[in-house]
């Protein structure tokens, strides 16, 4: 089963997404997921500097503090039950992931699904788990070395603008199709579900589509 994941890697709803997708998955004998991840920036303006994070959600979404931590407390047992760990007390600022994505599709290109997978899990762990700068050139080197990608080829790649033009215009590509929220999961290119759901909604929705008449 084909499925196109588009999705950022300072979203906390699509690590969630991710994970309980492929729970889902689990639960159904036989099925093998073909993963393809796209880039969607949530902030592709912000400088390089970042954004400390409580001031960037109370400006994005006016929430209150009250709102943010009950938020905040969500997610983490969300992310316990399926075996990610958020660690939100260690996530002070938010930042640009462009060269996050450069990185992923230079990944998939070169290396396949299962390398851009392993990547994409890697940086969102970073970030959630270890609050990492994974905006930052050396933060981004070595989680790609320690998923296994060659350190030289990263590291000419991070120090260029390589792969800058396919990002922009596979996000491009997204916006056009309609999509302005992640996460946002295409199953088979041709069913759309969006959001962190539960394992148990994405389980019911993949069934569904095994259902049907291909």
């Amino acid at each position: 089963m084909r499925i196109d994941f588009i999705s950022d890697i300072v979203c906390p709803w699509c690590a969630i997404g991710l994970y309980s997708l492929e729970a889902a998955a689990a639960r159904i004998p036989g099925l093998t997921l073909d993963l393809h991840f796209h880039p969607f920036e949530l902030n592709p303006g912000m400088g390089p500097e970042g954004q400390d994070i409580e001031e960037h959600l109370a400006e994005k979404y006016g929430a209150s503090p009250e709102q943010l931590a009950g938020t905040r407390q969500a997610i983490r047992e969300r992310g316990a039950a399926l075996g990610f760990e958020f660690r939100m007390e260690a996530r002070s600022r938010i930042y640009n992931t462009r060269d996050g994505h450069r990185l992923l599709h230079w990944a998939g290109e070169a290396f396949g699904a299962h390398a851009q997978r392993s990547l994409k899990v890697a940086l969102l762990k970073a970030y959630f788990t270890e609050g990492r700068d994974v905006s930052d050139a050396a933060v981004l080197l070595d989680v790609a070395t320690s998923t296994g990608l060659p350190e030289a080829d990263a590291r000419e790649l991070l120090a260029s603008r390589r792969y800058d033009a396919e990002v922009a215009a596979a996000e491009a590509e997204v916006q056009r199709q309609g999509i302005h929220a992640v996460p946002a999961i295409v199953v088979n290119q041709r069913h759309l579900i969006q959001g962190g759901q539960s394992v148990e909604v994405f389980e019911q929705l993949l069934r569904q589509v095994l259902a049907q008449p291909a």
